[in-house]
């Protein structure tokens, strides 16, 4: 009987950056104040965006892979001090891309349930669901400090645990190579959206099933998935 009801459940997973909000500005500029402090050349905005998902250690471990583990300790606490700086500017810019708000609407109207699965620390995507009143749209959210860093499918399998849900009727949504390898690693279908910081072809390799390319034509994507 529990298997049964819980193979009703439909659930979709979204990653954050990059695909329900654009923050690559204030990841760029913030990692940009983190390696000035220590005293190194920034890498590159395009270095940057390429490892965006990652929890926030390994993705700067692979931004300086020569470097002494205190180095990316230090790199990570000014990235992370960086990032709570700009939040209170006037100009700290993080927002929704267009028509996602719109869609998280849809979805739950439909009674799909809803989570995320980032590499933002908990403080970190609690901030950010907090600015766009999204906290009471998500059933389960999953942050880098309880997990493994992505492709690694912790996350997925955590939180289809606490929703009741199966990988069949799951889908993740996510818009780099990492959250492609995830969503297949833990059996969900992997949609990837070409709005965000990985390319198309990147996305493909790496086992998207589908990939979309403007958030309006993300909701058929989405109901064709469920229905599988």
């Amino acid at each position: 009987i529990l298997r049964f009801m819980t193979a009703e459940v439909k659930f979709v997973v979204f990653d954050c950056d990059g695909t329900l909000v654009d923050s690559q500005h204030m990841i760029v500029r913030a990692m940009e104040i983190a390696f000035s402090g220590e005293g190194l050349a920034p890498p590159g905005p395009e270095a940057i965006r390429h490892i965006v998902g990652l929890s926030l250690d390994e993705a700067i471990g692979l931004l300086v892979p020569d470097s002494p583990d205190e180095t990316v300790l230090r790199l990570v606490a000014g990235y992370r001090s960086a990032f709570a700086t700009l939040r209170t500017h006037d100009d700290f810019d993080e927002p929704l891309f267009d028509g996602i708000l719109e869609l998280l609407d849809a979805l739950r109207a439909e009674g799909v349930l809803l989570g995320v699965a980032t590499g933002k620390s908990d403080r970190g995507i609690g901030k950010t669901l907090d600015m766009h009143g999204l906290r009471d749209h998500f059933a389960s959210v999953q942050g880098s400090d309880r997990h493994p860093s992505k492709p690694h499918p912790a996350m997925l399998e955590c939180a289809l645990n606490e929703v009741g849900a199966e990988p069949e009727n799951s889908i993740f949504i996510g818009d780099t190579s990492y959250d492609m390898m995830m969503a297949r690693s833990a059996g969900l279908l992997a949609i990837g959206v070409a709005w965000g910081y990985h390319d198309i072809e990147q996305l493909r390799q790496s086992g998207a099933q589908e990939i979309v390319r403007e958030v309006p034509a993300l909701l058929p994507v989405i109901k064709k998935g469920l229905q599988r």
